[in-house]
């Protein structure tokens, strides 16, 4: 078994409390599974995800689906419709994607049956003046009910629990890193570029274990790059900052409503006080649905998530 998911790892700890935030409720992600119910109150499916009650578990036991057993597997398909794509699809899908933006087939891989073969020569963009690099990279693009993020980043066959080698990932963002790599010339403008294409990648994801599996892959996919272009670990800073995108761009989200799983989350204790009506804590406690935020890099402000389909 390859440990994919390391918790304790310095990238993971330096930003682990970033990776639970969740930035509608301001308050951190839920397990919004009862799947670890088992464990204790402190991990039922509205409980808070929180730093220390993972210090107090096995770390090993927040991991990717594949490494699941049988019976977990199964219950979790039949509960909540889980289920996880192999990686030759997500790169098929991808493919018919960039075709159309491109305007060519096989621009980043040959496509064999459920094998591919990555190109050799440098990407080679359109003609039309708003179809350079710098635009592929910007484009924005959405995974949703992500998972572990197979359709945007491809650290492994979520399928099969195999590693893919860094020349072989097949994600989205995989993708615009390669034209990054292959369009910049020193460490400061790739980081500018890497920091704006983990800003055009996007995903939800409903269960918690699964959306802090997608976060972390995200980051270690930053992590994996910077090692293989510049042959050095990110520092605290980099991966700080790369980590608050990511807990914005990669939300936790009830699909077919636009909302936080469980609405208004109750505090994890609320000392009583004399002055305190009680009519005040019923009302907080009966507020409505939080409705999901996330990010426009560009405008430099969040907006709510239901907003961006109105109009269209």
């Amino acid at each position: 078994m390859v440990d994919f998911i390391q918790l304790d790892s310095y990238p993971v700890q330096t930003t682990l409390k970033l990776l639970l935030q969740d930035k509608s409720t301001k308050k951190n992600i839920i397990w919004a599974t009862d799947s670890y119910a088992f464990l204790g109150e402190a991990y039922t499916d509205k409980s808070q995800m929180i730093k220390n009650q993972l210090i107090n578990i096995n770390y090993r036991i927040i991991q990717p689906r594949i490494f699941k057993d049988m019976e977990q597997q199964v219950y979790r398909t039949r509960k909540s419709a889980e289920v996880f794509t192999p990686a030759w699809i997500c790169n098929k899908m991808n493919n018919f994607c960039d075709e159309e933006w491109f305007g060519y087939k096989n621009v980043f891989n040959y496509q064999e049956e459920q094998e591919w073969i990555p190109t050799e020569d440098i990407i080679k963009f359109p003609e039309e003046i708003n179809k350079n690099w710098q635009a592929y990279v910007d484009s924005r693009r959405l995974e949703i009910t992500c998972g572990e993020a197979p359709y945007l980043v491809s650290r492994y066959d979520t399928s099969t629990g195999m590693p893919i080698e860094i020349h072989k990932r097949i994600g989205i963002l995989d993708r615009k890193i390669r034209v990054i790599n292959e369009n910049t010339v020193d460490e400061k403008e790739w980081m500018e570029w890497i920091i704006r294409a983990f800003q055009s990648v996007y995903g939800y994801e409903y269960q918690g274990d699964n959306l802090l599996i997608a976060r972390i892959n995200l980051l270690m996919t930053f992590v994996d790059y910077l090692k293989d272009r510049w042959n050095r670990e990110p520092n605290k800073l980099e991966l700080r900052k790369i980590a608050n995108i990511i807990s914005w761009n990669i939300w936790q989200m009830d699909g077919l409503k636009g909302t936080v799983p469980v609405g208004v989350l109750k505090e994890e204790y609320h000392q009583m006080s004399l002055f305190e009506p009680v009519e005040e804590i019923e009302e907080n406690e009966n507020e409505s649905e939080v409705l999901c935020s996330i990010y426009d890099w560009r405008k430099g402000k969040p907006v709510l998530y239901i907003e961006l389909g109105k109009g269209r």
